[in-house]
């Protein structure tokens, strides 16, 4: 069984590194004008800088280095060059997001970024090897698929998280429950034997959890700072190295209650369900409508909720609670063997869905969630830029 005692010291560790990086990020971000600034489709009133990303991708290079220090971690580090792999991919893909963010790259040459940073992780082995799908076995993915897949991956979890990246604190509380969702999963099934213990994907699902923990005490409405198309790229690079490698290393012959009822395949779709059923709505809708699919449009999720009649406050914790909610669902089965244990989950998420729909705000004619502003829905921002509320 892995010693979870440090894990929890790499999490504080990612946690107080970025809090701590936040704080000069911020200051440098606002001299040097890498600030985020108002326009006809945000709803800050004000330059708000955007080194939430740096300080997000330094943090994660202090828990990494933390991680290394420590003893029975150390194998991570010196039995296959996989995690050099994402540190270099996640170095790749907050450069890409840095550029984008000051100078707005072309949907091409951002593809072109992560494609980058999947290839890095596929030459350096963290990708997936096998899955399997309910009912219809398990699958040992051949040689010429596993490039294809990686960058598929990476893609779709990049844009994913870059799409949600709208309201402050949603990419961020987003990204938190659903990697620390599956750290707590995959060390249980390290502690089943069903996963190597020298795995990088709980290691790098904790650090994902600390960074995106310590970056919302400054993040949380109303924000101080922004992560940038920087910081959402990095959290996409993360969490796809994350589930490739804890998804797609179960070894084939897993069946019933190990599983968990879920195969690891499903695993994404859980914990991340908020952000890539945006991303699948938005790829029909606008595929639909002949518009490419990096158009910025205003019919996001949290674009929604507001129209809806929710603040964005409100909002934001709305679409946290539906992803713990979905992480409940994976993770129950791992301590309860009863099916009776999802009743309070069904309960909960009933509540959630009624409360979302027909919250008290518009019985009573505004939606506001009690700041300035809030109520009825104003004109939703960019995907790739965050809102900023002012009391």
């Amino acid at each position: 069984m892995p010693n979870l005692g440090w894990y929890a010291l790499v999490l504080v560790v990612a946690v107080g590194a970025t809090a701590v990086l936040t704080v000069p990020a911020r200051r440098l971000s606002a001299r040097v004008r890498y600030v985020a600034l108002p326009n006809e489709r945000t709803i800050h009133t004000e330059p708000v800088p955007y080194g939430g990303g740096a300080a997000m991708f330094l943090g994660f290079l202090v828990a990494v280095l933390a991680a290394a220090a420590v003893p029975q971690l150390r194998p991570i580090f010196t039995d296959s060059p996989e995690l050099l792999g994402v540190v270099l991919a996640a170095g790749a893909i907050f450069a890409v997001g840095l550029i984008d963010d000051v100078r707005d790259m072309s949907a091409p040459a951002k593809m072109a970024g992560q494609v980058l940073a999947a290839s890095i992780l596929y030459f350096m082995g963290v990708t997936m090897w096998q899955f399997r799908v309910p009912l219809a076995g398990s699958f040992v993915l051949t040689p010429g698929v596993i490039p294809l897949l990686t960058a598929a991956w990476v893609i779709a979890l990049t844009n994913a998280i870059n799409f949600i990246d709208g309201l402050d604190g949603l990419a961020a509380g987003v990204v938190a429950i659903g990697s620390g969702a599956l750290a707590v999963y995959g060390i249980k099934l390290m502690g089943l034997g069903l996963l190597d213990t020298d795995n990088l994907g709980p290691l790098v699902a904790v650090i994902t959890c600390g960074i995106c923990l310590g970056f919302l005490i400054f993040n949380f409405p109303p924000a101080r700072i922004f992560m940038g198309d920087a910081g959402a790229l990095l959290l996409g690079v993360l969490m796809a190295a994350a589930t490739m490698v804890i998804g797609g290393r179960v070894p084939v012959g897993t069946s019933g209650e190990t599983y968990f009822f879920f195969a690891p395949v499903f695993i994404p779709f859980f914990i991340l369900g908020v952000p890539i059923v945006d991303m699948a709505f938005a790829f029909v809708r606008r595929t639909a409508r002949g518009m490419p699919f990096h158009t910025p449009d205003k019919q996001h999720i949290h674009h929604r909720m507001l129209r809806l009649g929710h603040g964005p406050r409100r909002s934001v914790l709305i679409l946290w609670a539906w992803t713990a909610i979905l992480s409940a669902f994976l993770l129950v089965p791992l301590f309860v063997h009863r099916a009776n244990a999802f009743i309070p989950l069904g309960a909960a998420a009933l509540g959630v869905g009624l409360y979302t729909l027909f919250h008290p705000g518009l019985r009573k004619g505004n939606g506001g969630d009690g700041a300035e502003g809030e109520g009825a829905a104003p004109p939703g921002p960019d995907p790739s830029a965050e809102v900023l509320r002012f009391p």
